[in-house]
């Protein structure tokens, strides 16, 4: 029996191994829920550091008995991390140090902002948290934005509010820990959160209300619960504020009213003797230019007696008399009727003060009458 050919399959495509799967981008910028970072260990570091390293920081008079009694939890908490902290009454500082067994080359710079938040008059159960690998701070320096001391204290008023509301409304909504004091704002939370609290700070030394920003947070915190808005932008549901600067300055009467700005020069003013040869004067004789001038001085004088006389004749026209107003006949409802006056006051003169009338002592005497006979 003959064999039967069969067809030949094609070869199948390799895979090829180095060939990179596309990936979703808003799945990378995206964190997921739950995730938190590795702490830092001994392990990582068994080592320890080469070099000691160092920071300090002044703190005003008023925080010397505060730190005098809270030093001993300040140095046990850094105990932990193996850093010395000594604190200085004489020169009024705080001194933070490394030592032999530091393993964690990052705990100097939380112990650094632990010393500068304390200074900053934020108390150390707060201040202790800096400590942490997911707190961060941030110092918001707000003395100079303003150069008016009084607009400077009514906008650091905003950012506490009436009772402290708008600051309670603000660490509620960044999850950070705001402290004003002086010259300086002391925040202390997770680093999304200091971002905000900058924001609306500078915004509120800047005279926009902190309402504003307050607002399009809690939007901005509605919208981040839903995953599909996650990777998109969000400005259309944001709400834009306008800043209206409206001057109270009251306008002048008499204003200056600014002439168009031309590159040529203004045209020359004429000569006198521009003038004459315009007229004609130019070309005329002395003795004729005299006697126009005489002629024009002639008709001035005219003119000028004139005036005077007419001047002269406006006190001997008489004033217009006005019409003669003809007597108006006494009305008859005005008249007065005597004898009803004559009347009244007979029967006033016959009756006595706080009498009673006639009718009434009558009925008053029989009944008394009947009363005898029973």
């Amino acid at each position: 029996m003959a064999e039967t050919e069969q067809p030949e399959r094609p070869a199948a495509k390799k895979k090829n191994p180095n060939k990179q799967q596309p990936v979703d981008e808003s799945e990378l910028l995206t964190v997921p829920d739950g995730w938190k970072e590795e702490p830092f260990t001994k392990d990582d570091n068994p080592r320890g550091l080469l070099e000691e390293s160092s920071f300090a920081t002044l703190f005003p008079k008023y925080r010397e008995a505060y730190l005098k009694e809270c030093w001993p939890l300040v140095q046990k908490a850094l105990n932990e991390s193996f850093v010395k902290a000594e604190l200085d009454l004489i020169e009024g500082s705080m001194t933070v140090t490394t030592t032999k067994k530091t393993f964690d080359p990052y705990v100097i710079v939380r112990a650094r902002d632990l010393i500068k938040l304390l200074a900053r008059s934020v108390p150390f159960e707060q201040a202790v948290r800096i400590l942490q690998d997911d707190m961060a701070c941030d110092i918001i320096k707000i003395g100079s934005l303003v150069r008016n001391r009084e607009r400077f204290i009514k906008r650091r008023q905003r950012i506490l509010g009436p009772k402290g509301s708008t600051l309670k409304a603000l660490e509620l909504l960044t999850s950070c820990y705001i402290m004003v004091q002086g010259n300086t704002v002391s925040a202390i939370g997770p680093f999304s959160g200091l971002k905000e609290v900058r924001k609306v700070v500078l915004d509120t030394m800047k005279n926009i209300h902190p309402i504003y920003n307050i607002k399009a947070l809690m939007i901005k915190r509605e919208l981040a619960k839903d995953p599909e808005l996650r990777s998109k932008s969000w400005e259309r549901f944001l709400p834009k504020f306008k800043h209206k600067n409206v001057s109270k300055r009251k306008e002048p009467k008499n204003k200056n009213i600014k002439k168009e700005y031309t590159p040529f020069p203004p045209p020359q003013p004429e000569s006198q003797i521009d003038k004459e040869l315009a007229s004609g004067e130019f070309f005329l004789k002395e003795s004729q230019k005299r006697r126009k001038k005489l002629e024009e001085i002639k008709v001035k004088q005219a003119e000028a007696v004139s005036k005077r006389q007419e001047e002269r004749n406006k006190a001997f026209i008489p004033p217009k008399e006005k019409p003669m107003a003809k007597p108006k006949k006494a009305s008859t409802s005005n008249k007065i009727d005597v004898n009803a006056i004559k009347e009244k006051v007979k029967k006033a003169k016959d009756k006595k003060l706080g009498a009673l009338p006639e009718e009434e002592v009558k009925q008053k005497l029989a009944i008394a009458g009947k009363k005898k006979r029973k």
